[in-house]
């Protein structure tokens, strides 16, 4: 269970670990015995989104116990949507709806299937360091020298960048302000070294997330209500899951995990783990959670 993110140099995130979409069809597409279910699953993971990357790790572990073979391929947003609509991935687990991947699910809504929420109570923030000198989005216009005139951002296909430039920057007056497109793992270490620094620093970022308990970091308010409100984690499947892997699709669909364990798995695995490794971290929170694992395939 290996993986190129570490909270350090480490939170570059996938660069090394992010699998060319080319030679990633194998999930959905499994040769099997007729009528028997295939035991080969393809889980797609959004880069730099930790709650998926925590969930599908989760499942992984969960399943290959059960005694499936599950491989967790990184990509883009776009590309996921697009490989699950071809049958490329068998699943994703962080679709937040009704905003943030909206459109990717009108595109693709079709051939795709939604296999219902496993957390409520997501949501998109902007968020500075704890002792910054504004509390509120409507007041980043007048302090933007104090932030360096960035906001820094994440993957420019992903929604939080898509609304924060399409609907917050115009809506509180940021157009001055460069929204830099970078990535999660590139965010998060700006986010470190800022922080660390004692400096001022104005990042996309959202809850649920173990940046939170890493760094002092506060959410600005939002007024005008720009970002959304709370938004719920889908699983999306393809069309063939429910055939190719009926015992499966039944776990998944009646999935949910609430926020406070969530945050547990999240700490344990990128805030108090200190190397690529996840599995140890992970096999420990198993343990220390295992009636509720249990539950989860009950």
């Amino acid at each position: 269970m290996k993986h190129t993110r570490s909270i350090l140099g480490g939170i570059a995130l996938t660069a090394a670990a992010t699998l060319a979409l080319s030679g990633c069809a194998g999930g959905a597409g499994d040769t099997a015995t007729p009528g028997a279910e295939k035991k080969s699953i393809e889980i797609a993971v959004f880069n730099g989104w930790d709650e998926g990357i925590a969930a599908s790790y989760l499942w992984q572990s969960i399943l290959e116990d059960k005694g499936y073979d599950v491989k967790l391929t990184y990509a883009d947003v776009a590309p996921v949507y697009q490989g699950l609509a071809r049958g490329d991935f068998d699943l994703v687990l962080d679709t937040w709806l009704p905003t943030t991947h909206a459109d990717y699910m009108k595109r693709y809504g079709d051939k795709v299937e939604d296999l219902g929420a496993w957390n409520d109570d997501a949501r998109l923030t902007i968020a500075v360091n704890k002792d910054a000198p504004i509390d509120s989005l409507d007041q980043l216009a007048a302090a933007s020298d104090q932030f360096g005139g960035r906001i820094v951002g994440i993957e420019p296909g992903s929604g939080l960048m898509r609304i924060t430039g399409d609907d917050v920057v115009p809506g509180y007056g940021l157009e001055s302000m460069q929204l830099v497109e970078s990535s999660t793992p590139a965010m998060l270490a700006e986010l470190k070294k800022a922080t660390d620094a004692g400096q001022n620093i104005a990042v996309t970022l959202w809850r649920p997330h173990w940046a939170y308990s890493a760094f002092p970091i506060k959410d600005l308010a939002d007024p005008k209500g720009l970002l959304g409100s709370a938004e719920s984690i889908h699983s999306v499947a393809s069309t063939s899951f429910a055939k190719d892997h009926p015992e499966v699709h039944g776990w998944i669909s009646n999935f949910s995990m609430p926020s406070d364990k969530l945050a547990s798995l999240e700490d344990v695995m990128f805030n108090q783990n200190n190397g690529d490794d996840y599995g140890p971290a992970l096999t420990q929170w198993i343990a220390d959670n295992r009636a509720w694992v249990d539950g989860l395939t009950s």
